[in-house]
């Protein structure tokens, strides 16, 4: 099968993934920080050697400030909730993802106020529409780095300086970026950074992160277990134990890890410039092929590679069950958890075929997915 449909989670992982996942469970899968034996150390060694890799990875100075979570909807939410309170303003922009839009609009029924500025029909964030949005009460700002539906990024630094000029919080939701893109925390006054493992990370599904700057306390979602201070009847203040309850995912961790050294092995750089040789490869051959419209930016500097388009008045999840049945390429259609984009982009209706690019994608692939899409085109007049 030709997989083209990264942006839901990359497929496959470096085969070290498989191997630490695999030998975790076999050697040393004990319950991380609930016991002083040799194998319960073992484990929590893996989580914090994880926690300091995925550091290093964003310029955080303290691996404690790395949260694991199940996935960047955890994270996101845990974010939102966490710094939010009833009275406060929230800034997010049309282009984001329901993880993001879904906990903002639950908390209307707190009085928590939001304002979606609107992006372009590319995709494209106004910054002055943004700054403009700033109220009295404005605690956050949170956007995506680039959209899941077409890719187009926003500018992060930008979006950083108006959140410091005006002293207001900023989350970032690199779920499609993290691993891909260079993110500093600190050169991009980012406050709370949210991500999945298992996208551009390399690692297993049920892996999350949320980075938290020092100093900077979220409410607590929930309680429990975490094997520090337990003759305490509350939740320990310690960071980042407060918000970590329950057994770590330590396989999950363990494969993590393997696919954040992975990255380190390759190059950020390298991983990037594959992957937007191969998006610019493909846009330039669709724009090729008449019926077909593209949606977002055609430069794949200005989004990551994740592509979005429509054949004709085609329904979208008949273009995908297409390309699936007869050409076993597999691809996401339909409005992809993020109706507001779809809305931005007028495809709400229609939806779209997404076609999302990996580090294992080659120029082979992409050529079979065009002349399928070609075929399919013709074969619709």
């Amino acid at each position: 099968m030709i997989y083209l449909d990264n942006a839901a989670t990359t497929y496959p992982k470096p085969e070290r993934v498989y191997d630490a996942v695999l030998d975790c469970m076999k050697n040393y899968c004990a319950n991380p920080g609930r016991a002083g034996h040799k194998l319960a150390m073992r484990a929590a060694r893996e989580i914090y050697d994880t926690r300091e890799n995925i550091a290093k990875l964003f310029n955080v100075s303290n691996p404690m400030n790395i949260v694991f979570t199940s996935n960047a909807t955890d994270s996101l939410n845990l974010a939102i909730k966490g710094v939010l309170q009833d009275g406060d303003h929230v800034i997010t922009t049309s282009m984001e993802h329901n993880s993001v839009i879904r906990p903002i609009k639950a908390l209307e029924k707190r009085g928590i106020e939001n304002t979606v500025v609107k992006c372009d029909y590319e995709g494209f964030l106004d910054y002055e529409e943004l700054e403009k949005s700033i109220k009295g009460n404005t605690k956050l700002i949170v956007t995506t780095h680039a959209s899941n539906v077409c890719g187009t990024l926003i500018d992060i630094k930008k979006v950083g300086e108006i959140a410091k000029k005006h002293n207001i919080l900023f989350l970032v939701d690199a779920s499609q970026t993290a691993g891909v893109y260079d993110i500093d925390v600190n050169e991009f006054n980012i406050d709370m950074l949210a991500m999945p493992g298992h996208k551009c990370l390399f690692g297993p599904q049920g892996t999350g992160i949320l980075y938290v700057r020092d100093g900077l306390n979220l409410n607590i979602l929930k309680e429990g277990g975490t094997g520090s201070k337990s003759e305490e009847m509350v939740q320990p203040e310690l960071f980042p134990d407060k918000y970590e309850s329950g057994t770590h995912n330590t396989p999950g961790i363990a494969g993590l890890n393997q696919g954040v050294l992975f990255i380190f092995e390759r190059g950020i750089n390298n991983i990037r410039q594959h992957e937007e040789e191969l998006c610019q490869y493909m846009i330039d051959k669709l724009e090729e092929v008449p019926d077909i419209k593209i949606y977002g930016p055609k430069d794949s500097k200005k989004r990551a590679s994740v592509i979005a388009i429509n054949i004709g008045n085609m329904d979208s999840g008949e273009v995908t069950f297409l390309l699936d049945s007869d050409y076993n390429i597999a691809t996401r259609s339909g409005i992809h958890c993020s109706p507001l984009a779809h809305t931005t982009l007028g495809t709400l209706k229609q939806g779209a075929v997404r076609f999302s690019i990996g580090y294992f994608n080659t120029k082979d692939e992409i050529d079979k997915a065009v002349e399928a899409l070609k075929k399919i085109s013709k074969n619709n007049k």
